[in-house]
């Protein structure tokens, strides 16, 4: 895999990449940024399920009604 940066991006990984530097090489730099894009990307999935479980728990039981697992597969591939 090739990435190509130049100017103040370029410049900005430098200054992370060196001596003085958080990084030993730029594959180091590049695969903690995709580690942490993951990490992040995740913490969202599950504060939007964890969202939608409150509002599931906090509805009335009267609002329940109960599906099938096909019904719930159906709904949710719509």
């Amino acid at each position: 895999m090739t990435v190509r940066i130049s100017g103040a991006l370029s410049d900005f990984v430098a200054a992370n990449v060196s001596e003085n530097g958080s990084y030993e090489n730029i594959s180091e730099y590049v695969r903690d940024l995709i580690r942490r894009d993951k990490e992040r990307a995740e913490l969202e999935a599950f504060d939007r399920l964890k969202g939608e479980l409150t509002l599931a728990f906090a509805a009335p039981e009267a609002s329940y009604k109960p599906l099938t697992a096909p019904e719930v597969i159906a709904r949710n591939r719509a």
